[in-house]
């Protein structure tokens, strides 16, 4: 999704105005906490006609955890498959239509017109067998505990291989850009909305629908080898009560010294908010520096503690 920052008390009436008639803003608070939904920026005509369906539907859904989403991965190859979901609906290598439930390496075949049902028969199967305590729980971790959906649920086709989250550049829809942190200010989306159609990814990209060349615009990351796509920073201090310490003036700094291949995640907090999933170097602010974490999250066991900026850049984990 896009967040939407810089809002102000004055600027909120106006905004939610100019949401709601671009079809933007759902009819209630309950109908957007169950629209958790996720497509491919790959998606043809027919995944998008899919994806439609299903938000349509999803109102109809039990009560689900707030983290319980469902993926559309039905184009051309599955792209999704590192971006987390409960419930899938993807392609079968013979281009069937399949339902599969997250930790289930089989899918049920369904027909089209049918899938958005299948999908909140699958999610009331997740409540009814106690996926769901205290709001809380994952579709993964019910199979995990040995659940398994039956009848026309039942997995027993396998999806087709999954491609790896693609980087920047042109691609056979258009154009992938990437930004800092994943971060771009109003006018740069203004900017890329003027050369065509916006596809959102979940990849911190967007997705020029038509473009035959990059853009050439500031702000834009395009080139694939680029460290700052494997640094990943929260707003930090000020711009977050959470924040200890300013977090992205120093993620820029060792951006090009990470190891090849490494992933580093500087946080404001302990909480992780922008890469909560681990990372081979995680930096954690605190009142008193900066907490040095391996291969692991912002609320892992620091093999270091206290480091000043200075001392960071200095460390041999950044050479």
């Amino acid at each position: 999704n896009i967040q939407l920052r810089g809002v102000t008390p004055e600027s909120h009436p106006r905004l939610v105005a100019d949401l709601a008639s671009l079809g933007l803003i759902d009819a209630d608070p309950a109908a957007e906490a169950r629209r958790n939904l996720i497509v491919t920026p790959f998606a043809g005509a027919a995944t998008d006609r899919l994806a439609e369906a299903l938000a349509a539907a999803l109102p109809r859904a039990p009560v689900l955890p707030g983290k319980f989403g469902f993926a559309v991965d039905t184009g051309p190859a599955p792209v999704l498959a590192a971006t987390p979901a409960d419930i899938r609906l993807e392609r079968a290598a013979d281009g069937r239509l399949l339902l599969r439930a997250a930790g289930m390496a089989l899918g049920a075949p369904v027909p089209e017109a049918e899938a958005p049902e299948a999908a909140l028969a699958l999610a009331r199967w997740f409540v009814a067998t106690g996926g769901m305590r205290e709001g809380r729980g994952r579709m993964a971790a019910l199979i995990a505990a040995g659940a398994r959906p039956g009848g026309a649920l039942a997995g027993r086709v396998a999806p087709a291989p999954a491609l790896a989250p693609p980087g920047p550049g042109l691609c056979p829809r258009g154009a992938l850009v990437a930004f800092e942190f994943g971060q771009m200010r109003a006018e740069t989306l203004a900017a890329l909305a003027a050369l065509g159609s916006l596809r959102v990814t979940p990849w911190r990209m967007l997705l020029v629908e038509g473009l035959a060349r990059l853009p050439a615009l500031p702000g834009l990351i395009t080139d694939p080898a680029d460290p700052l796509l494997r640094v990943f920073a929260c707003t930090g201090a000020p711009g977050c009560g959470q924040g200890a310490r300013p977090t992205r003036p120093l993620a820029r700094a060792l951006a090009g010294r990470l190891p090849a291949g490494a992933v580093l995640h500087v946080s404001g907090c302990p909480k992780g908010c922008a890469h909560p999933v681990p990372a081979d170097l995680v930096l954690v602010a605190t009142p008193e520096g900066f907490d040095l974490i391996r291969d692991g999250t912002a609320a892992g066991r620091p093999r270091r503690r206290g480091l000043s900026e200075a001392h960071v850049i200095d460390l041999s984990e950044f050479s």
